[in-house]
């Protein structure tokens, strides 16, 4: 499996200077995301934890509810996406919608429970694993992940080594932190992933771009449908559990379509408290239709709320009213096209003291 022997550079010793580089220097991850409108249908990718583990329920999914939902998306006749995929074809539109599996944490629950029903129907999804809680009580074993490993439907996915608040960490700490996980990878499969999961969602600009030099593709905990357009070091994922797995809320989910935008502002998606609230526009295509029917909701003050929204030409504004509470902050959007709903996330991480 060639793609998932790639090895990503990665150096050795980090110096002061190189954090002040990652400041300085226009990395590809924050070029203007600029491209063209197509029928692009999209990769919808779901996001799972545990797997009957009902002590976990904001993390946990039963096995009899996750059938069910494999089985929606086959009635639906979706087919599954292949990661391998990413690497050659992120840039080129998809003809049909499909679905992408991405597994977070390396619970032995997936190991025990999910894995032989996924191995069985031959379904392929990324595993993504926190080197550092590798054999520990509850997760899988270097064995284990080197059998999945093994298979042409399982790739794996670097999480970081110490599955920490990245944002919370100076910044040589979180450089430590990466380039721990990416060595024992490579002491451990041979390689470091091309694929990296931020822990909990959360990355600042100086987050992003290291990982963009180490890695080919980042998934973040905001949702959407991932498009041509969309910024493959923040790509969306729906979390999937007890409390946002039910049938009802999957089906349509499932058949949402990407909600496609020239550029979206702010870059940095890390709040302090000079830029809490942010100031908040996207950019849409001319081509996109009804884009006057979208409707907005955000979380700022710890309610879920309509936004208050404003349109100049193609441009949407979003004012929020209060600031956003400790930790995370959330904008979902979206646009019924003529009977076809569209979507996408947004997610901030927030500093506790951006409240004062």
């Amino acid at each position: 499996m060639n793609v998932k022997k790639i090895l990503s550079f990665a150096a050795s010793t980090i110096k002061l200077f190189i954090i002040i580089l990652l400041f300085n220097s226009n990395s590809n991850a924050e070029e203007k995301n600029i491209k063209y409108y197509s029928e692009d249908k999209g990769i919808l990718s779901l996001m799972y934890h545990r797997f009957d583990e009902n002590k976990y329920p904001s993390t946990n999914i039963q096995m009899d509810v996750f059938k069910k939902q494999i089985k929606i998306i086959t009635n639906l006749k979706y087919n599954f996406y292949d990661p391998k995929d990413l690497e050659q074809k992120f840039n080129t539109p998809k003809l049909e919608k499909k679905i992408l599996i991405t597994i977070d944490d390396a619970f032995s629950s997936f190991y025990e429970v999910a894995w032989p029903y996924l191995k069985k129907r031959k379904i392929p999804f990324i595993l993504f694993v926190s080197t550092k809680s590798v054999g520990r009580n509850g997760y899988m074993t270097w064995s284990q992940i080197k059998e999945l490993e093994m298979e042409d439907t399982v790739y794996i996915g670097n999480h970081s080594h110490s599955h920490n608040y990245l944002v919370n960490l100076e910044n040589e700490d979180f450089i430590r932190d990466i380039d721990t996980s990416s060595l024992i990878f490579k002491e451990k499969l041979g390689y470091n992933p091309i694929f990296f999961s931020y822990p909990f969602g959360e990355y600042s600009s100086l987050i992003k771009k290291y990982i963009s030099k180490n890695f080919k593709f980042s998934f973040g905990q905001h949702s959407g449908v991932i498009d041509v357009n969309k910024d493959r070091y923040e790509i969306p994922r729906f979390p999937i559990n007890e409390k946002y797995g039910d049938l009802k809320r999957f089906q349509f989910l499932i058949n949402l379509n990407p909600l496609q935008y020239k550029i979206l502002h702010p870059n940095e998606k890390y709040l302090i408290n000079d830029n809490n609230p942010p100031k908040f526009l996207v950019e849409f295509f001319d081509e996109q239709n009804n884009i006057n029917n979208i409707n907005c909701f955000s979380d700022e003050g710890g309610r879920w709320k309509k936004s208050n929204i404003k349109f100049n030409q193609n441009i949407l504004s979003l004012n929020f009213r209060e600031k956003f509470n400790f930790r995370r902050g959330r904008v979902n959007c979206s646009l019924n096209d003529d009977g076809i709903w569209r979507w996408f996330g947004v997610q901030f991480s927030v500093k506790l003291n951006s409240l004062n």
